[in-house]
């Protein structure tokens, strides 16, 4: 039997892909291209309306050129669009991610843990899935609203298994990661850290993006008190720097809360990265306020921005607003990601003459790419070809949103 998988969107996606693939594989399953495969599994993204277009361009193509597969879809879109799905594409198959076991394989839950990360130099670990918190903007929600946790027991094992295989770094990905909580133990994701702190071994732990009201003290404590653990970096989503426009988005903080978060991480966490999501363009952002939430932004002397032009999602209370034009949408966005080059270079520059750990992810033609701790790109101009996992580095010079450096040679 031949198979053929495509993931569309976020880390957590990739992750379950991983997981399917591997389960594929355990049952002598063989890769191929859409057009030669028995079976076409598409795990979906439904965050924006181009997510959407390019799920449904993919069906139509396999539904043309391999109309005998069996063609099953999986993920968000699938989740919350599945009404549209039967009318549209009958022939498709709509699964849950955790109905895949027993529909394909006739096994228990298969999209938690994997054994590696094919074409990754770091590894992700899924610990928590699902959100219930209905920003007026997200139609996650609508496809994801039941969360769940891994096991604490199985978080370690995993971690374990996975750096013993030479992943240098691990990334705790999910929905929302803040709300993880054991399902046998109660622990939350403080107490899930002083765990992954007394693990044996020379790694290093990521949290992917996290919710600022999530964010507990005991997380920071585990940040500040296992510095060689965990990364001195947090991707703490703003999406906008004008309390207005947070309280029409459903956020549950206020400027004044990020702020006072950023401080607090910074003050307890030296050389703390801290990057955001901005949302440009949603339906109630005047200018005035756009141009509060840039200069917020300016204010936090943030790391850099994930940039997001606002899309309506059917279903979404912001979708039923009247919405701005698609030029003032597009202007906002370009704006907001010329100040993103901006923070990402003066960020560089600010660590020139440091010495860094930094995680070798890959060789390429123009040289040895790699991480620091607290999340910037370093170019390394003399580790040998053959250079892996973590490296001590001295930060010689910055180019623009790019540090290069040296291996570390202390005098």
């Amino acid at each position: 039997m031949k198979f053929f998988l495509k993931t569309f969107g976020c880390r957590v996606n990739q992750v379950e892909s991983q997981a399917i693939l591997e389960a594929f594989a355990a049952r002598g399953y063989t890769p191929a291209p859409f057009e030669q495969a028995d079976i076409c599994l598409l795990n979906t993204c439904t965050v924006t309306h181009q997510a959407d277009k390019d799920v449904e361009k993919l069906i139509r193509q396999i539904l043309r050129r391999n109309p005998s597969a069996r063609l099953v879809l999986t993920g968000c879109y699938a989740a919350a669009h599945s009404r549209h799905i039967k009318q549209n594409f009958p022939q498709a198959e709509i699964i849950g991610k955790y109905e895949l076991g027993q529909k394909l394989f006739g096994t228990q839950d298969l999209c938690w843990t994997v054994s590696g990360h094919e074409g990754h130099s770091r590894a992700f670990i899924k610990i928590q899935d699902g959100c219930d918190c209905f920003c007026s903007y997200c139609i996650v929600p609508f496809a994801r609203s039941i969360k769940r946790s891994k096991p604490a027991a199985d978080v370690l094992l995993e971690i374990t298994a996975l750096t013993q295989k030479g992943f240098g770094e691990i990334v705790l990905t999910g929905i929302n990661i803040g709300n993880y909580k054991c399902p046998q133990s109660g622990k939350d994701l403080a107490v899930l850290c002083k765990d992954i702190a007394g693990l044996a071994g020379h790694f290093r732990v990521r949290f992917s993006s996290i919710e600022l009201q999530t964010v507990t003290d005991g997380v920071i404590d585990a940040m500040a008190k296992y510095p060689a653990r965990f990364c001195n970096y947090l991707h703490l989503p703003l999406q906008s720097g004008c309390d207005k426009v947070l309280k029409e988005m459903n956020r549950h903080y206020t400027t004044a809360q990020y702020a006072a978060k950023v401080a607090n991480l910074r003050a307890r966490v030296p050389g703390a990265g801290v990057f955001a999501d901005v949302i440009a363009g949603f339906p109630t952002e005047t200018e005035e306020d756009f141009e509060t939430t840039y200069r917020f932004i300016e204010s936090q002397k943030l790391c850099g921005l994930h940039v997001f032009s606002y899309s309506p999602r059917p279903g979404t209370k912001a979708a039923a607003l009247p919405q701005l034009p698609p030029e003032i949408i597009k202007a906002r966005a370009e704006k907001l990601r010329a100040l993103d080059q901006k923070l990402r270079a003066d960020f560089a520059a600010s660590l020139v003459d440091s010495a860094q750990e930094v995680f070798i992810e890959e060789h390429s033609t123009a040289g040895v790419h790699g991480v620091t701790s607290n999340f910037q790109q370093v170019l390394l101009e003399n580790a040998p070809a053959d250079a892996r996992g973590l490296v001590r580095v001295k930060i010689t010079h910055a180019d623009g949103p790019v540090c290069k450096g040296a291996l570390y040679r202390p005098d």
